[in-house]
């Protein structure tokens, strides 16, 4: 299944069921972080049509900050899965996705963007000059947001109100809002992955250095997140959920 460009595609919306609504509680339930994977082949096609859902999660201003580097090769393959300290997951895994992000992503996405929104023939002229306009704030942002005087000021203001830590201002801040935005991409990967009829186990444990130079990412790429795709084996261990009480995580105001 080819991925589609669905930047600036129109889909109708429907009104919730209690079928979708099902659907969607079935599919959660049904993920999990499965470590133990049977090693038997999966078809590309699976793995294309998840990867192709993931593409249309969410990221700010639609910048789409990642990759999705999906190891096919064996001995490719082979080596991620030590640079990920041998995981059963990693090394029983019939499909490894290296998830990549890079503020340098943006300017290409930027490049796609523009070119997309003056060939859109049914985009109207009035979205047309707001697309231009958030490209041309979004492109100067990616230059002074990286700046480095940024650093010592964020360090500053950081150190003052912690809350501020997370602003994308300096290398390192901009680098964490790319990872970030990646990880919207993740989850939808792995739920699509549950609805494919695939597990999946996101691995967070392996050596970014020699990932980064198996696959050789340019510099300033970094690495959020291996995901390994298969299906569980029979003995896969798969313990009962445990999460923290509603009125602990969710917060009413």
């Amino acid at each position: 299944m080819a991925a589609m460009n669905t930047s600036l595609a129109f889909a109708s919306f429907s009104e919730p069921t209690v079928e979708t609504w099902a659907a969607f509680q079935a599919i959660n339930a049904q993920r999990r972080a499965v470590r133990h994977f049977d090693g038997g082949l999966v078809d590309d096609e699976d793995i294309r049509a998840v990867l192709a859902e993931a593409q249309l999660a969410p990221s700010s201003n639609n910048l789409q900050p990642y990759r999705l580097h999906w190891i096919k090769d064996p001995q490719l393959r082979g080596a991620v899965a030590a640079a990920c300290q041998n995981q059963r997951a990693a090394s029983s895994a019939s499909a490894l996705i290296v998830l990549v992000a890079s503020t340098d992503y943006c300017a290409q996405t930027l490049d796609g963007l523009s070119e997309h929104i003056e060939h859109y023939t049914e985009l109207s002229e009035t979205s047309r000059a707001y697309h231009r306009k958030q490209i041309k704030t979004c492109r100067r942002f990616g230059y002074i947001g990286r700046l480095w005087l940024w650093a010592p000021l964020m360090a500053l203001a950081s150190w003052i109100a912690p809350v501020l830590t997370l602003l994308p201002l300096g290398a390192a801040r901009t680098h964490q809002w790319a990872a970030r935005g990646s990880l919207f991409a993740a989850q939808t990967l792995l739920l699509a992955a549950t609805a494919r009829g695939l597990d999946s186990c996101p691995m967070e444990g392996f050596n970014a250095l020699k990932v980064a130079r198996l696959l050789k990412l340019p510099r300033g790429a970094i690495i959020p997140l291996v995901i390994a795709l298969g299906r569980r084996a029979p003995d896969a261990r798969i313990e009962p959920r445990w999460r923290v009480r509603f009125d602990q995580a969710v917060v009413e105001h």
